[in-house]
């Protein structure tokens, strides 16, 4: 098994906004990174872009969406939190505001299974709703 994960964030502004304008300017530098992190597997892009942000996926265009499969739980977290990654999530506050429910969820997925944005949003709610499980869990779980 491999592992998905999702993450949402509502942006303080248009993408092409200067109060977007760091955080944009490091997205293409940050995706390779992953892409190039022992473990990736896969990640969401838009149809014309290296990115997902012209993917309206859920109520509002601020809303944007990161979506990814790993080999396991231990390469996203090496990814996430040991690499230049952590330089841009510790910023997170000057572009993005604090979202009021859980945000990110990690869930397995059967090896060369790519998840569907509708799966995503399944295992996000399954989360807010019942918190914690097999089926549906953050870096705080072991499952």
């Amino acid at each position: 098994m491999h592992i998905a994960q999702l993450n949402i964030a509502e942006a303080k502004d248009h993408m092409e906004s200067e109060t977007m304008k760091d955080f944009v300017a490091n997205t293409d530098r940050i995706n390779a990174l992953a892409e190039a992190h022992p473990g990736f597997i896969w990640r969401l892009v838009g149809e014309d872009s290296n990115d997902s942000y012209d993917m309206e996926l859920w109520d509002s265009p601020f809303i944007i969406t990161n979506m990814s499969v790993w080999k396991d739980r231990e390469s996203l977290f090496d990814y996430v939190y040991n690499t230049a990654h952590v330089e841009i999530l510790k910023r997170k506050k000057e572009w993005f505001h604090k979202m009021p429910r859980m945000h990110m969820v990690l869930w397995y997925v059967k090896e060369g299974h790519i998840p569907t944005i509708t799966e995503a949003k399944e295992h996000l709610q399954h989360l807010h709703t019942h918190g914690e499980s097999e089926y549906a869990f953050t870096f705080k779980s072991k499952f």
